[in-house]
């Protein structure tokens, strides 16, 4: 049996939307134990519940939407809150968009970490994949089997010399998550830039808070945090999207080609499987104690 958790303290952050390029505000602050993971528009005087049911968008980003009011580009913070655990959360917001900070979740995790974690009186309840199921469109699939932890294998084919075939098979748990996931920046290519603006998307992006690849390879200064940096962003999107089921998944998940439509479809589909899964308070990870021993540092660590 595991607890549910919230944070600790309020937090504060800023930054700029990746789409919208517009400065964004948010607080963190905990909640009680069953209220689940809720952004509130300040601006709006509006509730977006992190739902499947308020999806409105998955196109270079996912977008929740409730009467009107949405909240785009969620994805990195929710999976740094999945990644950690956190059950219960209001994410304070003004602004359209969450702020896409250096495009990776390890600046969700500081912060995280810096508000602290607190247990609660209240048992965490998980989604447990009892029977396989897939998902098929076009190139792209999605697969679960039963598992006793959260399993991601992820593969990905791009035809450009800087990516090609790359895959990735990981047990995702906190100290995984914060060193080897949550640092993977999103990526795009230096040809596309002009239509996605021209479409009013990435109007902030940069090499400040992505991987830009142009036709001879990274034009990133830095270079890569990873080799493998590309497929391990592809990951930290699905633990994001997947946040979205309500409850934290436990299975093994077989992802090749895929992107945020692809997830939430399959999500959706799998949640309307009721013989596939079942949701438990019993599972893998019985150890509580080892969370306090996660350190920014760990967070920060690129290889």
């Amino acid at each position: 049996m595991r607890n549910q958790r919230t944070i600790k303290k309020e937090i504060t952050f800023s930054g700029i939307g990746l789409h919208t390029g517009k400065e964004a505000f948010v607080t963190l602050k905990p909640a009680p134990r069953n209220s689940g993971i809720v952004f509130y528009r300040r601006d709006k005087h509006a509730l977006i519940h992190a739902n499947i049911l308020n999806i409105c968008d998955t196109a270079f980003a996912t977008t929740l939407s409730y009467n009107g009011t949405k909240i785009r580009t969620v994805e990195h913070i929710l999976s740094a809150l999945s990644g950690l655990g956190i059950d219960n959360i209001l994410i304070e917001v003004v602004g359209p968009e969450i702020p896409i900070l250096d495009g990776s979740a390890t600046l969700f995790v500081e912060l995280i970490l810096e508000a602290g974690i607190a247990k609660q009186s209240a048992q965490k309840q998980f989604i447990k994949i009892i029977r396989p199921f897939v998902y098929e469109n076009n190139h792209t699939s999605i697969a679960c089997f039963p598992s006793n932890e959260l399993k991601i294998s992820y593969s990905i084919d791009f035809n450009h010399n800087a990516i090609r075939h790359q895959e990735m098979t990981i047990e995702i748990n906190e100290f995984t998550f914060a060193k080897d996931i949550a640092p993977a920046r999103t990526f795009g290519f230096l040809k596309d830039v002009e239509a996605l603006r021209a479409n009013g998307l990435a109007k902030g992006g940069s090499l400040e808070n992505a991987v830009v690849i142009g036709d001879s390879g990274v034009i990133n200064p830095s270079g890569l945090r990873f080799s493998n940096e590309f497929v391990r962003h592809k990951i930290l999107d699905t633990i994001g999207d997947f946040a979205l089921a309500g409850y934290p998944l436990i299975g093994h998940f077989v992802l090749s080609r895929s992107g945020h439509h692809a997830n939430t479809r399959f999500l959706a589909e799998l949640l309307a499987c009721r013989g596939c899964y079942k949701i438990t308070t019993e599972n893998a990870f019985t150890n509580e104690s080892h969370f306090s021993e996660i350190s920014i540092q760990t967070a920060q660590t690129q290889i």
